[in-house]
């Protein structure tokens, strides 16, 4: 009896020792997100040029760029066409410029929209306005659901649009 006894825990260690060594003992921790943070930076002027002339300026008190993104906060951005187009945040991707928070874009002639949320595509040279917007030019305003505005041709295409506009007397 004592022989089978003995062969039993013999047996039961065996495989307890097959079992733990089988058994990883050691925790490695793996970083599931890849650091692909590029660029940072505080208070910069970035400026877009080719090889004839200025394109567009664009100041910002933060910015980051990620994974080919580039994210600025408090946008201020210029053109030759563009007066000027400010926003609480900006993306540039590709060649589109999406703005939430406070837009305001102020045009050649004197036009002042503000809306929450625009589409700047950098190519077309068009805004789009894609939420409810305000727009005023001395005692002329112009309300809407939603503006489009090529700002080379300087023409705007509107949905649900309520004006006021004051004419000169004759």
């Amino acid at each position: 009896m004592r022989l089978q006894l003995e062969f039993f825990i013999i047996i039961g260690i065996l495989l307890i020792l097959g079992l733990v060594s089988m058994v990883n003992l050691t925790q490695q921790k793996y970083n599931d997100t890849l650091f692909t943070k590029e660029l940072e930076f505080t208070d910069t002027t970035l400026t877009e040029v080719n090889k004839q002339s200025m394109q567009g300026r664009a100041f910002t008190t933060y910015g980051v760029r990620d994974s080919d993104v580039l994210t600025l906060h408090q946008i201020q951005y210029y053109t030759k066409e563009i007066e000027s187009l400010c926003a609480n945040r900006g993306v540039f991707i590709d060649n589109k410029l999406y703005l939430t928070g406070n837009v305001v874009f102020n045009n050649q002639e004197g036009f002042s929209y503000s809306s929450e949320n625009a589409i700047y595509d950098k190519k077309t040279k068009i805004l789009d306005i894609t939420s409810p917007f305000v727009g005023k030019m001395l005692q002329n305003s112009v309300t809407g659901d939603t503006l489009r505005y090529d700002v080379v041709k300087q023409e705007v295409l509107g949905n649900q649009i309520e004006s006021v506009v004051y004419t000169a007397e004759k």
